[in-house]
């Protein structure tokens, strides 16, 4: 059945918070990214209960609704139908949403939510400008040896570099948006570190003062810490002057004093501490690389998938660009991610091999694809590794051992690009260090997944008797288990007892296994096994929802016995759990069948009596 992306687009809308609640949208390849006013008003439960939503993650600042193959359409319908604000100027008071309060607990991560929210914006940018760097170089090198001394060359090599060379002030964007202040007065401050007068002093090397005060000559092109610092000041300072500045002379006053004071603290103070912190930075890594170089890689990459997982991956982006400034290569973060999804692929091709499904292999070996030359991994990760649980361990083993081939060997990234194949280049001279990592990373993979095997479905070991054997008519909806019927009102999670999924029934569960509620085709299979979609040979959609808050086990105590897109009958056992354990964890099992989908039929379900799998619904 096709997406309704309008439908899907309004859901995740409403359910961050609404339009008014959204600062800002980006996207990367499988995932909405929201910079939300207040995270308090998403309902996350509501967003992973929506079929097409794989996940949902908040870390470094940003909301994630993992989406995978329905991300660019969805991402178009809300660009198109919603008024998601990027660069307006803000209301004069300047009055930030609530937030939440600085502790000693969660300082570390509001540092660094707040400079990843920065940088994101600019990410795709340097990623754009380092890949047109490799065109050159490869265009140069194999091609035309003299198109570097032609201005077709000069021209194009500007173009590329403008993401590096500007990055204050690509910086200092993101970061006013992030903190609420008004994005062109931090940029504004922070050009001005670029200007024509302020390099030639600094050409000149000649002792400068601001008013008497001594200034630091520093280049500041590809720096990142000055801008952050600078749109700090400017965000502080706009809105002191809003509080103080008669409402006559705001329009006067506020812009030229807020460029003054950050532009002017940024030669004085600001960009001198930002270069030196940037300095600390290169050399906390250059340490690692000088110590257990190989090893701090090898471990990354082993821990990438986890990261990925909780969003914590988003959080090493600004030490990306700033190990590219200083000390002008990467020899730990991009090495470890592109080995990261070299070594998922791996573990997918692993499992092919393994596995006697057809159908489940061919899946695998186009996943295996997808991470290997597109460097999209979160549905391998999600729909097969993390589903099959050993296959991580062959992840693991791959980052690990691929990891440490590539720093023994030297592989350095100097300029931006993807985690694939295609941005091999980007690793220059010492890219034949990358390539052999990466095989190395891949053969691991395969042979650990494939020597500890996966469990499969249909083999003898875990084959099912289905509890029902009777044939049922496609307009028959029968109990999903062996359970007490209660109401949706009763249910203690409001997404439910309020309806807002849809009408239906819940179950206090007295089986471990929860089945097809009718007649049909599994149209939604989360990886974590809590919740599956059914389309009725009629057309109606259902969604079965196990327990409450049960995503967060991560398919601990679920076993899915079929894959999205089967036919199934009705009573057919589709999810095996684990009630002692995961009662024991906490979590509330009751379980709803939501109709999500009526298709304009008067559906009226039982709602009380002990029921077994099989007894007739309606």
């Amino acid at each position: 059945m096709a997406v309704d992306y309008q439908k899907l687009a309004e859901r995740i809308v409403t359910n961050v918070g609404g339009e008014e609640n959204i600062n800002s949208l980006t996207h990367c390849m499988t995932r909405l990214r929201f910079d939300l006013k207040d995270v308090k008003k998403a309902n996350k439960d509501a967003l992973e209960n929506i079929d097409e939503v794989l996940g949902v993650v908040y870390a470094g600042g940003q909301y994630m609704v993992v989406l995978g193959q329905n991300l660019v359409p969805t991402f178009d319908v809300i660009n198109k139908n919603y008024s998601v604000k990027t660069g307006e100027v803000v209301d004069e008071n300047l009055d930030a949403p609530k937030k939440e309060p600085w502790t000693w607990k969660n300082a570390g991560q509001k540092i660094i939510g707040f400079v990843s929210a920065s940088v994101t914006p600019l990410i795709p940018g340097l990623v754009a400008g380092g890949m047109l760097k490799v065109f050159l170089l490869l265009w140069s090198t194999f091609i035309d040896k003299g198109f570097t001394a032609t201005s077709s060359y000069q021209l194009l090599a500007a173009i590329a570099d403008a993401p590096f060379y500007f990055m204050p002030i690509f910086v200092a964007y993101g970061a006013a948006k992030k903190l609420g202040g008004t994005p062109i007065y931090a940029m504004v401050a922070s050009a001005a570190l670029l200007h024509g007068n302020y390099t030639a002093l600094v050409t000149a090397g000649k002792t400068v003062s601001l008013f008497t005060l001594p200034v630091r000559l520093v280049s500041y092109s590809t720096s990142l810490l000055p801008a952050l610092l600078i749109a700090i000041v400017a965000y502080y300072a706009e809105k002191y002057l809003n509080k103080i500045v008669p409402g006559i002379f705001k329009s006067v006053l506020v812009g030229s004093g807020t460029i003054f004071i950050a532009g002017a603290l940024g030669f004085l103070i600001l960009g001198p501490i930002g270069n030196i912190v940037g300095q600390w930075i290169a050399d906390a890594f250059m340490f690692l690389n000088r110590t257990v170089g190989p090893l701090a890689v090898g471990l990354l990459a082993a821990a990438l998938p986890w990261m990925v997982m909780s969003g914590m991956h988003t959080a090493l982006a600004p030490f990306m660009t700033q190990l590219l400034t200083n000390p002008g290569y990467d020899a730990l973060l991009r090495p470890a991610f592109i080995l990261h999804n070299m070594s998922e692929g791996g573990a997918n091709i692993g499992v092919a091999l393994r596995t006697k499904n057809a159908k489940f292999r061919s899946e695998c070996w186009s996943l295996a694809v997808g991470c290997i030359v597109a460097g999209v991994t979160e549905p391998a990760l999600y729909g097969v590794n993390l589903k099959l649980k050993r296959p991580m361990w062959g992840v693991m083993a791959g980052g690990l051992t691929g990891g440490i081939v590539a720093g023994l060997l030297g592989a350095r990234a100097y300029v931006m690009g993807y985690s694939n194949l295609i941005a091999l280049p980007i690793f220059s001279k010492t890219i034949m260090a990358m390539v052999i990592a990466i095989i190395v990373a891949i053969i691991v993979s395969i042979v650990v997944t494939y020597i500890l095997g996966i469990e499969e479905k249909d083999s003898k070991k875990n084959k099912i008797t289905p509890p029902v054997q009777k044939i049922y008519p496609d307009d028959a909806i029968i109990a999903v288990s062996e359970a007490e019927l209660m109401p949706l009102e009763q249910v203690k999670d409001e997404v439910f007892s309020t309806k807002a999924m849809g009408d239906g029934v819940a179950f206090k569960l007295n089986s471990d296994f929860v089945c097809a509620p009718a007649n049909g085709t599994i149209s939604a299979l989360f990886p974590t096994g809590h919740s599956f979609g059914l389309t009725t040979n009629n057309g109606l959609e259902f969604l079965v929802h196990i327990g409450i808050d049960t995503v967060k086990l991560n398919g601990k105590g679920f076993d899915v016995l079929v894959n999205q897109g089967d036919k199934v009958r009705a009573g057919q056992p589709i999810i095996r759990i684990d009630r002692k354990a995961i009662e024991k964890e906490g979590y509330d099992l009751t379980t709803m069948l939501i109709i999500t989908n009526d298709s304009d039929n008067k559906i009226k379900l039982k709602t009380q009596g002990t029921v077994d799998v099989g007894s007739k619904l309606n």
